[in-house]
């Protein structure tokens, strides 16, 4: 027997919807936000939570290399699986863009623990910026 999906909510990172109201997100559209708030965040920008974020940003300006990106990927997933307990972190990759020399493109394979379904959450980081 599964267990009932939970009605998961986060802050609107969004902003507005067309109604004039918060836009806050539900379910796996909530749990892919909060995944990329940890992974975009810095350690210490938050208030009152200073260990939080993966500081991705923090590689900008680095050099686009094998060294860069494996350091990316352990990043991405000692913090998703400190900081989000809904997933399991399956595989991530972070491969060189094909736009720019400076691009970085990090897919996350991850399993919803609350339903056992796979799900992944790409996205592309420019290191030159």
């Amino acid at each position: 027997m599964q267990a009932p999906t939970p009605n998961i909510l986060s802050w609107p990172l969004g902003g507005i919807d067309e109604s004039g109201r918060l836009d806050w997100a539900r379910n796996d559209h909530s749990i892919r936000e909060v995944m990329l708030n940890i992974l975009l965040t810095r350690q210490g920008e938050r208030i009152q939570r200073p260990g939080f974020g993966a500081g991705l940003p923090d590689f900008i300006h680095q050099p686009n290399n094998e060294t860069t990106r494996n350091l990316m990927a352990g990043v991405v997933r000692k913090n998703l699986a400190l900081l989000e307990p809904r997933v399991v972190v399956e595989q991530v990759s972070v491969q060189p863009g094909r736009a720019q020399l400076s691009d970085v493109h990090i897919n996350i394979r991850y399993r919803l623990k609350h339903r056992h379904e796979v799900a992944e959450l790409g996205f592309t980081l420019n290191l030159g910026a």
